[in-house]
């Protein structure tokens, strides 16, 4: 547990955020986004980054953390108590939401045995949880609104009032943190956020990336795994056609980038498997349905008269010959 100085955390980011450079340097595109986490940040506001999965709201908040310099801690009690330096991105503590989340992950308990042999209020009967160990970082809580309505109860107490109730005990939280966490809106397996926790938090919505040729660049920044070419023209299909999905009139669970990233990959491991020199439109093909089927789900009107996979082979059949047929070649290779 950090009992160490306070640190002004928002003060500590406020000449990094208002530099020239861009701090979030982690995620291609997403200006809009940036701009508004700046924003909050510089206004001292807790954040909750709203959107679907895998368009980069934990790697935007490990990015905040990175910006923060490293810093010296204490831990530990009496004669075991040591100091030891923490770098920025270790200063990032993550939660994820999950309904048999308890109060005590969160916040911590009273170990009955210590607090026996220390007294009940002493520090050595306490065993800290997360948000403690966030002290002077950032604590991340991924899809907060999966949480249970005790976890949210007890959290609004302590970004309102610094303090918590565990057991039968008040406990003060002189902690000083950013609170970042993450909803994705279209999950149906939550539970409701309060107006009155709401009202702690500005919310921040985060979409995919902007354009297509972002999605390419964070595609093959991320997704190089073998030293095979993947034709320029083919990449440009392939993310073409996970972008139609996106925006088709069938399709109410749409894929994200991972879904991009994930047929990159396999694409190439196929190409490599098959001991080709160059990924091919049916290295993609093969690997459409394990890809992409689970990341899609079909609106009521249609999934009930066929099948995820039925849809993708006949919707990248139709897509591969409009798009062979309309669109020039832009090149042979990476």
């Amino acid at each position: 547990m950090n009992y160490g100085l306070v640190f002004m955390l928002f003060d500590e980011l406020k000449q990094k955020l208002l530099g020239e450079k861009d701090p979030f340097i982690d995620i291609l595109g997403q200006e809009k986004v940036k701009m508004q986490l700046k924003s909050a940040l510089l206004a001292q506001r807790h954040v909750i980054l709203v959107g679907p999965p895998g368009v980069g709201k934990t790697t935007l908040a490990k990015n905040i953390a990175k910006i923060l310099g490293p810093i010296e801690i204490h831990e530990g009690f009496g004669k075991e108590k040591k100091t030891k330096k923490v770098e920025g991105v270790q200063r990032f503590i993550r939660v994820q939401g999950s309904p048999d989340l308890t109060v005590e992950d969160l916040l911590g308990d009273i170990d009955p045995i210590k607090a026996l042999q220390f007294g009940p209020l002493s520090l050595e009967a306490f065993t800290p949880g997360k948000i403690f160990k966030a002290d002077n970082g950032i604590l991340f809580l991924d899809e907060i609104n999966r949480c249970p309505e005790k976890l949210q109860n007890a959290l609004l107490q302590v970004l309102e009032e610094g303090k918590a109730t565990i057991g039968s005990y008040d406990v003060d939280f002189p902690v000083n943190l950013i609170f970042i966490a993450t909803m994705n809106p279209e999950d149906t397996s939550t539970e409701k956020l309060s107006d009155v926790l709401l009202d702690r938090f500005d919310m921040i919505p985060v979409s995919y990336p902007e354009t297509q040729e972002i999605e390419e660049r964070i595609v093959v920044e991320k997704g190089e795994k073998f030293d095979i070419r993947f034709p320029e023209k083919t990449l440009h299909e392939m993310i073409a056609f996970v972008r139609l999905l996106r925006t088709h009139d069938k399709v109410e669970k749409k894929p994200g980038v991972r879904a991009s990233l994930g047929l990159y990959e396999r694409a190439q491991t196929n190409a490599v498997l098959k001991k080709k020199t160059m990924v091919d439109l049916s290295d993609i093909q093969e690997a459409l349905l394990s890809v992409l089927a689970h990341r899609i789900r079909l609106k009521p009107s249609v999934k009930y008269i066929q099948t995820p996979e039925d849809f993708l082979s006949k919707e990248f059949k139709e897509f591969s010959q409009h798009y062979t047929d309309t669109s020039p070649v832009k090149g042979d290779g990476r």
